[in-house]
């Protein structure tokens, strides 16, 4: 009896009871095991903090790997080009200021009825009976006495070169070219061209264009541009030469008539494309003249 008793207790004690949780880390890793699933998986799909914690792929987890997508599908789609368009449509437009556009309106209807009732009908008549090379001749030799304005405003914007270009433009047409009725200088191609005025000197120097002017008969202008006409007028042989203003006015004429006559029709197209012909010409003129300084 005693030698069974011996053996039951022999076997109750090869077989311990197991051991419950013994530490807290034990017990966080079983309830959290409880919302992420088996550890295994939470040691493969989670991700690894800084201090080296594993978070699974519960649903927490899941609700901020959606969040992250959603943002960076989000990104991916957006535009790269929006802000650039925001800021674009923000800027102010590239015009020149105004504040006279009252008057400046009923002086373009001036022009407009004096281009049209007067101007249009003389220049075809008058390109009617004088032949086309005659008028290109005659206005060669209206640009070609006017290279003083062109030459000192070369050298006034630091252009050393275009002054010497623009000398020697006019004394080879001068000579060789009758007067300037014949432009050599470009049929050779040995010299450049430099449209220079005084405006564009202002303008060069930082001058800003002020606001727009609508001249009556001379038509598109700025603050800065009507100073720098009448700074080229005393550069102009016409007006240094020649002393009767009445000469002066009808040789002004010929020259505006000649050059219209060669130029029938791109007013009319500009105003036929326009939905408001002032604004259209007012930032024709305006970006003409900044294309201009900046050359």
């Amino acid at each position: 009896m005693i030698q069974v008793l011996l053996v039951i207790l022999l076997c109750v004690f090869s077989h311990p009871v197991p051991a419950l949780a013994e530490t807290e880390a034990d017990l966080e890793l079983e309830v959290m095991s409880s919302f992420n699933g088996p550890r295994e998986s939470a040691t493969t799909e989670g991700t690894l903090s800084g201090e080296g914690r594993v978070y699974g792929s519960g649903p927490f987890m899941m609700a901020q790997e959606v969040s992250a997508q959603e943002d960076t599908e989000e990104g991916a789609l957006r535009d790269p080009c929006a802000d650039r368009d925001k800021l674009a449509a923000d800027k102010p437009p590239d015009t020149i200021a105004d504040p006279l556009e009252p008057i400046n309106r009923a002086f373009f209807v001036f022009n407009d009825k004096l281009y049209f009732w007067v101007l249009k009908p003389v220049a075809k008549g008058y390109g009617a009976v004088v032949p086309e090379p005659a008028r290109v001749a005659l206005r060669n030799f209206f640009y070609n006495l006017a290279f003083p304005v062109r030459f000192v405003n070369c050298f006034l914007q630091g252009k050393v070169y275009g002054a010497f270009d623009e000398m020697g433009r006019f004394f080879t047409n001068t000579c060789i070219g009758a007067a300037g009725f014949i432009d050599v200088a470009t049929l050779t191609g040995n010299f450049g061209r430099y449209d220079e005025d005084l405006g564009q000197t202002f303008g060069s120097y930082g001058a800003g264009a002020g606001f727009y002017i609508n001249w009556p008969i001379f038509g598109p202008s700025s603050l800065r541009d009507t100073f720098g006409t009448v700074g080229d007028a005393f550069l102009d042989p016409i007006s240094i030469l020649i002393d009767p203003s009445e000469v002066i006015i009808a040789l002004n004429a010929l020259d505006l008539i000649n050059q219209t006559s060669l130029r029938l029709g791109d007013y009319e197209d500009l105003k036929r494309a326009a939905l408001d012909p002032y604004i259209s010409v007012r930032d024709a003129y305006y970006q003409n003249r900044k294309s201009k300084i900046k050359e």
